[in-house]
């Protein structure tokens, strides 16, 4: 009997593979990282054969560590980091150029010259999103402009474009040996090209940004089979039947699927989705508007989102560039060692600030320092800029929806730490709760692969495993609260209009 279910979770710097049973628990896993390649400032990249490698790795390891006879695997799930373009040859199955990933903005100058004429909301009824370097329109075309006969290779029939789930599924059921070219809802309403109301790729918008359409992923549903591994392995014959964007996982995986539930996730960065329902909304706060999940046969569900580019990030920045612990999980056992951040804030616009204020002439900034600060004021400092943002991003989904949290639910790694729990609960003035299973980005996926092969009934099934694991209650005096905010509000300022010309040149 098909009782369990892998999910592949292909993130920004890892990729993992994760077994779940019936009860959502973790039966088996693998994870391997991937290089960072950095060329120049601003620009961040992938190596897709890399991803792919590693990808086949831990499906098996995982699988291995389950001990789990092939026949009661029912079907894997992929998730994935969104917006990160991959660009490949369908002919050789090989990349034309790395992945530019969805910190990338290297691309920020066509998107100047393209809002120009109408301003960053320009496209924003059609796709829901702003113009700006975060989602993939502007990738692919700076691929088919900058690689040598990319452009030629794709009016001619011969690229394709995905992102990692497309890449993934491609290789998984037989890249160029008929591998399938698609793409969920999810992950194409990240694009800047797609229609939310037709669920469609628009033509419109694939001419402002001069990308062929052969190149682009038949778009499916969330929930549904898309056709079998082929790829040889102990998987072989195992059906895909889910793809959703990481934080539509996440939200999946949360059970948060109706209008007015929301999640938190905290990873490479923080991802708040509060759920609209069959009605698309638009923002009027800074918050964009994305799908949610489809099911086959059945109306899209849409959200609207506070994407929120450095969090977790931040404190691999503190690892590796500045040398001030061995170990990501370290940052809490120094932060703890002070008892506040020194009158210190940290704005980590490292690729400009995203949601709600979606300003890319910011840079980060490191303000109110005095002699007084350590290097451990610092790292409670960048702690609580992830609490900041998240701030940011829920008032702005308030004032949105006229409906304020009653609490907030969380997820991913950055949750284990409780001293930014602890803070995060007393900048919202609201509980913060963790479910028991931290994991919800892959849970997610499983859960739709599930669904889709029978493994788990329908929805209401798979909100009877979500249990509660801790909750973090406000406790700050609100005075306080509300000086702190008001710095950190003051600390945003300084942070804007540092790139111009001369400084985005370099």
């Amino acid at each position: 009997m098909a009782d369990h279910v892998i999910a592949v979770d292909q993130g920004t710097t890892s990729t993992r593979a994760i077994v779940f049973d019936r009860e959502g628990a973790i039966v088996g896993s693998a994870q391997r990282e991937h290089t960072q390649i950095l060329p120049r400032a601003g620009w961040v990249e992938h190596d897709p054969v890399e991803i792919w490698t590693n990808t086949e790795w831990v499906l098996q390891a995982a699988a291995s560590s389950a001990s789990l006879p092939l026949a009661r695997i029912g079907a894997i799930g992929i998730t994935n980091q969104r917006e990160t373009a991959i660009v490949w040859d369908r002919r050789t199955g090989r990349p034309v150029h790395n992945a530019i990933v969805w910190q990338d903005t290297r691309t920020q100058q066509l998107i100047d010259d393209l809002a120009a004429d109408g301003g960053a909301d320009r496209f924003a009824r059609r796709t829901g999103l702003p113009l700006a370097t975060y989602f993939s329109a502007s990738k692919i075309r700076w691929i088919l402009d900058h690689v040598p006969g990319a452009r030629e290779g794709a009016e001619a029939g011969h690229l394709a474009f995905g992102t990692p789930d497309t890449w993934l599924i491609w290789n998984l059921t037989g890249d160029r040996r008929g591998g399938r070219h698609v793409t969920d809802v999810t992950n194409a309403s990240r694009t800047l090209l797609m229609d939310l109301e037709t669920l469609d790729w628009s033509d419109e918008m694939l001419g402002v940004f001069g990308i062929p359409r052969s190149m682009m992923p038949e778009i499916v549903s969330s929930v549904g089979v898309l056709g079998e591994v082929s790829a040889p392995g102990a998987l072989r014959g195992v059906p895909i039947a889910g793809i959703l964007g990481d934080q539509q996982a996440a939200t999946f995986g949360q059970a948060a699927f109706e209008a007015g539930q929301t999640k938190n996730t905290y990873g490479t960065g923080n991802f708040l989705l509060v759920g609209t329902g069959a009605e698309i909304v638009h923002s009027q706060h800074g918050l964009i508007t994305t799908v949610a999940y489809r099911f086959d046969g059945e109306p899209a569900r849409y959200a609207l989102e506070g994407s929120i580019a450095v969090t977790g990030s931040l404190v691999q920045w503190l690892r590796d560039n500045l040398g001030m612990f061995a170990e990501s999980h370290d940052v809490q056992r120094l932060a703890e060692s002070v008892d506040d951040s020194g009158g210190a804030y940290f704005v980590p616009a490292f690729s400009g600030l995203f949601a709600p204020h979606w300003r890319p002439d910011a840079r980060g900034a490191l303000l109110g320092l005095t002699r007084f600060v350590t290097k451990a004021h610092i790292a409670r400092a960048a702690l609580e800029a992830t609490a900041f943002q998240t701030l940011d991003v829920i008032e702005a989904a308030c004032a949105d929806t006229g409906d304020e949290l009653d609490e907030l639910r969380v997820d991913g790694g950055m949750t284990r730490n409780g001293l930014l729990m602890q803070f995060q609960a007393d900048i919202l003035g609201i509980p913060v709760v963790r479910p028991r299973i931290i994991e919800t980005t892959a849970l997610g996926a499983a859960y739709a692969a599930g669904l889709a092969t029978g493994v788990w009934s329908g929805l209401g099934e798979l909100r009877e495993h979500w249990r509660e694991d801790v909750r973090w209650m406000p406790r700050m005096d609100p005075g306080e609260r509300d000086r702190r905010v008001r710095l950190w509000r003051k600390a945003v300022e300084r942070s804007l209009d540092w790139v111009d010309d001369d400084v985005r040149a370099l």
